[in-house]
């Protein structure tokens, strides 16, 4: 069986996670072609050789279009910040390789839709780094929604909340730039539009309040400087179907380190899970007797798949980087043309439409009619 040659470009957070799941995927599902760490790109070729002799990787490189151009790459994992996507995901897809990027697409609308269009054109799966959309218990949330289990969907409410952008003193960095979106609303509350999108289809109109806890931040050297993002958003929303929504996104909550809350009403009952404590889902059904009326709590295991490559008892719990194992196994799959459970760039381009819309909204101080291709 060939292997797959493996380029990433970046080593932070994100990089690393990549690194791992690549790393991991073949012990962990056994079904796929052996992955090869081929090269690897960061800013410095110093940080970049000490990266790739931590995370397995054969060459690094210090030009990102070096590991681009290279033949023994066949897919590569982009994991730099978010105004670089558009240049690295396309001179990619030219280049013949796979992608696999994350979250958001980019900065700016149109660039995302030069993303869309170049996977299209190049035929390779592009992929964007959605791995909560992987957990086993929001899977099994789209089944309750597919049985009918709590009935017509009315009403979703979402939240998103961590604390890395809450401290005042903190210096001031990249996100807080204007050149990296808008803030809470692309950088964070993709996020949650990612399950949406997957649990219940598109949004169709949307009306927003953005907000900035903080109007400046320290510099490192000294002074301060103006903060440019919004680290707080607040959307109403109307779904594609008819529900109405609540999209609320902060990350300058403090004590939240990873929660994205939602709560699912319908005719005949609701759903509700919180991220933070990710193996475990609440569904309570209408109708029962009244004593005994309240909510049912699930616990991964696994008779949710694909918990039981991981874990073979249930309550044991997966974890962040177990969910990106999963996302990579599902890239694996969308490279050989097989079926996918995965945020694409054509699904990709919708949910930056619908940011996009949300930001209009907050400018015009009204709502929004969401337009799809």
């Amino acid at each position: 069986m060939r292997s797959i040659g493996i380029g990433l470009i970046g080593t932070g957070y994100m990089g690393k996670c990549h690194a791992l799941a690549w790393n991991a995927v073949g012990p962990t599902f056994g079904d796929c072609p052996p992955v090869r760490l081929a090269h690897l790109a960061e800013v410095d070729r110093d940080l970049a050789r000490e990266k790739a002799r931590a995370f397995g990787f054969e060459k690094a490189t210090a030009n990102w279009r070096d590991l681009v151009a290279d033949p023994d790459v066949d897919v590569i994992s982009i994991a730099a910040p978010n105004a670089f996507h558009p240049d690295m995901a396309i001179a990619a897809l030219e280049s013949g390789k796979h992608v696999w990027c994350e979250k958001p697409m980019a900065p700016k609308f149109d660039d995302a839709l030069k993303m869309r269009d170049a996977a299209r054109a190049a035929g390779r799966a592009a992929v964007l780094g959605y791995n909560y959309i992987q957990n086993p218990m929001i899977r099994q949330i789209a089944g309750f929604l597919k049985q009918g289990a709590i009935g017509a969907v009315n009403h979703i409410r979402i939240e998103m909340d961590e604390d890395f952008m809450a401290d005042p003193d903190q210096f001031f960095y990249w996100k807080s730039e204007a050149s990296s979106g808008y803030g809470a609303l692309d950088d964070f509350a993709v996020h949650p539009l990612s399950l949406i999108r997957m649990l219940f289809g598109r949004l169709a109109s949307v009306t927003t309040d953005m907000a900035k806890p903080y109007a400046e931040r320290p510099l490192k050297a000294g002074g301060k400087r103006a903060v440019e993002t919004h680290d707080i958003a607040s959307v109403l929303f109307r779904m594609e179907n008819g529900a109405s929504g609540v999209l609320m996104a902060n990350r300058a909550a403090w004590g939240r380190k990873g929660r994205i809350a939602i709560q699912i009403f319908g005719s005949a009952g609701s759903i509700t899970y919180d991220q933070e404590r990710m193996n475990e889902v609440e569904l309570f059904r209408a109708g029962g007797a009244t004593e005994e009326a309240g909510y049912t709590r699930i616990l991964a295991g696994p008779a949710h798949p694909p918990y039981g490559q991981f874990i073979p008892a249930p309550g044991h719990g997966l974890g962040f980087n177990d969910l990106k194992v999963i996302e990579c196994r599902h890239l694996i799959a969308a490279m050989a043309g097989e079926p996918a459970h995965v945020i694409d760039f054509e699904k990709g381009v919708e949910i930056e439409r619908a940011v996009h819309a949300m930001a209009e909204a907050h400018e015009k101080r009204g709502w929004v009619d969401i337009g799809y291709d």
